[in-house]
């Protein structure tokens, strides 16, 4: 069971730096927004392999609940950070004065 485990991970990560180095840098950005939502059916999958853990396993478990939360966590971050990026900074004259600033 473990072997098969481990045989898994390793075609996963192998197959998914092949599809990532596919995709050419200009379409990182748009595509990272759907790749969070994507994110966020690996943190159910990794719930449901944390409810169904066997005995011994449960470190494992957390360990890859914990990797998908960081995952989408950090996704949502660099995306908003790109996108302020593209905002641009205000000039003076479109600045509005605040009172109570």
């Amino acid at each position: 069971m473990l072997y098969a485990m481990f045989i898994i991970l390793i075609a996963a990560a192998l197959l998914g730096y092949r599809v990532i180095s596919a995709v050419p840098p200009l379409l990182h950005t748009p595509l990272m927004s759907g790749m969070n939502a994507l994110s966020g059916v690996t943190v159910i999958g990794a719930l449901a392999v944390f409810a169904t853990v066997p005995r011994g396993a449960e470190g494992w478990a957390a360990a890859a609940l914990i990797l998908a939360m960081i995952n989408v966590v950090g996704g949502f971050w660099v995306t908003e950070r790109m996108l302020r990026m593209f905002k641009g900074k205000k000039r003076e004259s479109e600045v509005q004065e605040i009172p109570w600033q």
